[in-house]
């Protein structure tokens, strides 16, 4: 009898959800933070600083070691190098609030994503409490989840806008308006990045009152206004000389960003820029595989047609919408988040 087929690649498909909750678990039990202030320990040791009988102490450090979370030197477990770095620069408090919005939101919805596949809708939302067709609808009647939405999506921000706030020239640019710019995690980033800068953030009214309190807390009430709207309809006229477009186009279909983009197009001054910024799926349909995975969470939960596009698509919806000088901006970190800008033409 035959051996039949080497199926190692698929073990991580296979338990991606058990990977998970082995990474949630030491995140939640705070394992991480234990064996950076106590130094290795024995399983024993982490049974016992952790609260934990010692068989589960011994299944969590197999995940985690198994998964590269942590190392096991001589009986005793330390943090990974990339883990304990992480924890040195401040990125691992992020890691955990996005663990606590996979857990919270996309591994509920995520259950329906072949029916999603099926019809094309984003199926996943109906595990959420409310009505509403849309993710952030649905978010304004629930106020424990649209806490966990915006911490989760503050974190996801700060994990991946360095190519935002470091790579993108605002030389000329005073006024910018950031279009959907939820809890101004980005409006505040980068108007202390750079002071010359004033920014308008545009969101709906219950994501207005969100950003109040984050705009507040960075005592940047001067240089960033707020402003209830539609983002669809509302015009606030020709006045600014960027328009940011933030984790904006995966959510919507096609048709929906053409009008996003010509809205922009309509809000600049002439010569001024639009930048559209998330993730990318490469041109040849092959990857990353971040943005196949996080494809799931498109498909089942923010909108009808919401997805990961490719690069390719971002810069003919700026051309059509009128755009000059298109450009990518490509990733420089571990996310393939990066900028698509487009100039409008001086009149």
């Amino acid at each position: 009898m035959t051996a039949g087929p080497d199926l190692t690649q698929l073990v991580p498909a296979l338990f991606g959800f058990a990977a998970f909750q082995q990474l949630r678990a030491a995140s939640e039990l705070q394992l991480v933070e234990y064996l950076t202030l106590n130094g290795p320990s024995t399983c024993d040791e982490v049974a016992e600083g952790l609260r934990l009988p010692e068989i589960s102490a011994r299944r969590l450090l197999l995940g985690t070691t198994a998964l590269g979370i942590t190392v096991r030197t001589s009986g005793r477990y330390s943090p990974s190098a990339p883990i304990r770095a992480a924890v040195e620069d401040g990125t691992w408090r992020l890691i955990r609030g996005v663990i606590d919005f996979q857990h919270g939101l996309s591994y509920p919805a995520a259950r329906r994503y072949p029916e999603s596949l099926r019809t094309g809708r984003n199926e996943g939302l109906g595990q959420l409490p409310g009505s509403g067709d849309d993710l952030y609808t649905r978010l304004g009647q629930t106020p424990e989840l649209e806490n966990l939405f915006y911490r989760g999506m503050h974190s996801w921000s700060e994990l991946s806008n360095p190519v935002l706030l470091d790579q993108v020239d605002y030389g000329g640019v005073t006024d910018l308006l950031d279009v959907g710019g939820g809890d101004a995690v980005n409006a505040t980033a980068l108007a202390r990045a750079h002071p010359h800068l004033k920014v308008t953030v545009l969101d709906l009214p219950s994501t207005v009152e969100v950003a109040k309190d984050t705009v507040a807390e960075a005592g940047l009430e001067e240089r960033i206004d707020l402003v209830a709207g539609d983002m669809f309809t509302c015009s606030l006229g020709e006045r600014f000389d960027a328009v940011l477009l933030a984790h904006q186009l995966v959510i919507w279909s096609p048709e929906q960003n053409q009008v996003l983009l010509t809205r922009a197009y309509e809000s600049l001054r002439p010569g001024g820029r639009v930048l559209v910024f998330n993730a990318f799926a490469d041109d040849d349909g092959r990857g990353p595989l971040y943005a196949a995975l996080d494809s799931v969470y498109f498909a089942t939960l923010p909108s009808a047609g919401s997805t990961i596009y490719r690069w390719q698509e971002h810069e003919e919806w700026l051309a059509s919408a009128g755009f000059v000088d298109v450009t990518r901006i490509e990733p420089g970190g571990w996310t393939p988040h990066g900028v698509v800008q487009g100039r409008k033409p001086d009149a």
